[in-house]
């Protein structure tokens, strides 16, 4: 099925969206169950992480909650990204056409304050958005739960498990996938698109 008609139905039972939104068939935890070593890994981290990876109804919701957290990753984004990269454009692109050339010394001064104060609100607003996103700690748990459920399934697919190439279809979380024990369990909100 192809990405478009994906984006245009919702997921069905036991499946989510992954990146893109394409909709992927959860593997059910039979898989990890059936491969000893994953079976190691999918105890020693549901011990850490305080999830049950046999489950397959708290997989699907972590998933999903997954992909709802990608998606506010990259809405985020792009919201900061546009914004920036046309108040940069237009700041070089004046100095680089007009103030370098035309300005008197004292303009320039106050175009160069002008664009030194703007680029440091612009820091500024970058950092508190990167605080925002990835410093939320619920979101966070997540993350690490979706880490530790990828590793799990790769385990079980190197030792001849039945699982698709890429599953679960989520990167690798090199930061920002911490555990944390105290923070608040997400729910799914009631009507999404996974």
């Amino acid at each position: 099925m192809s990405t478009d008609e994906d984006k245009d139905r919702d997921p069905g039972p036991w499946e989510y969206r992954a990146r893109e939104g394409i909709i992927r068939k959860m593997v059910p935890g039979d898989v990890i169950a059936a491969v000893p070593a994953a079976t190691e890994a999918a105890r020693t981290e549901g011990s850490r992480l305080q999830f049950d990876f046999f489950d397959d109804e708290a997989v699907l919701k972590m998933l999903r909650l997954r992909h709802i957290d990608e998606t506010q990753l990259h809405n985020a984004g792009k919201r900061l990204a546009w914004p920036t990269a046309l108040i940069l454009f237009g700041t070089f692109a004046y100095w680089g056409a007009y103030a370098q050339y035309w300005e008197s010394d004292r303009n320039k001064s106050l175009f160069y304050a002008g664009a030194g104060a703007v680029i440091a609100c612009l820091v500024v607003f970058f950092v508190g958005t990167l605080i925002r996103q990835w410093g939320n700690r619920p979101r966070q748990k997540v993350r690490a739960r979706a880490a530790a459920y990828r590793k799990i399934m790769h385990i079980a697919a190197e030792n001849g498990g039945d699982v698709p190439a890429f599953y679960p279809h989520y990167g690798p979380y090199p930061f920002a996938a911490n555990f944390h024990a105290e923070a608040e369990e997400l729910e799914l909100p009631d009507r999404n698109r996974f």
